[in-house]
């Protein structure tokens, strides 16, 4: 039996996706700040430009997941919201792979570009959003079924 699109709510998912972005986008900018000053301290300008490069396709990488889920979660009250979710979450994945492996070759071998720098800030910001998702994941105070509808006395009878 389907819900009536009048009594649906809005997934559960919106605020900790909105919490995990904020909180990401703060620890993200921290760890810039760390990457610009270690890159520089490490190999000049090319370090720095390294740095900032590497955390910010960490942030935005990661952050499109939870920007994708957001948007799909729009469609909560249309018949189409499953498919518009999926679609969407894909199409993000999609987009990521296409993007990283364009802007690897890109970057590749560039003058400009300290690629240990890069693949380490690289690598701290991945571990960072991560632990910054897990923090608010475990943080999080939905119930288990929270955009369960159990149905009312006298349904299904």
């Amino acid at each position: 039996m389907t819900t009536p699109p009048a009594e649906r709510r809005p997934p559960a998912s919106g605020p900790v996706l909105r919490r995990a972005l904020l909180l990401g986008g703060i620890v993200s900018a921290a760890l810039l700040v760390v990457a610009v000053i270690i890159g520089a301290l490490v190999d000049g300008a090319r370090g720095a430009g390294s740095g900032a490069i590497g955390v910010g396709m960490a942030f935005v990488f990661l952050g499109m997941t939870a920007a994708s889920i957001l948007v799909a979660n729009r469609f909560a009250a249309s018949d189409l919201y499953v498919p518009v979710f999926f679609a969407s979450v894909f199409g993000a994945w999609l987009v990521k792979l296409i993007v990283f492996v364009v802007l690897a070759l890109v970057l590749r071998g560039q003058p400009w570009i300290n690629p240990i720098v890069l693949f380490l800030s690289l690598v701290a910001g991945v571990i960072a959003s991560l632990v910054v998702d897990v923090v608010v994941a475990l943080r999080v105070r939905v119930p288990y079924a929270s955009d369960a509808r159990l149905p009312q006395s006298g349904e299904g009878e």
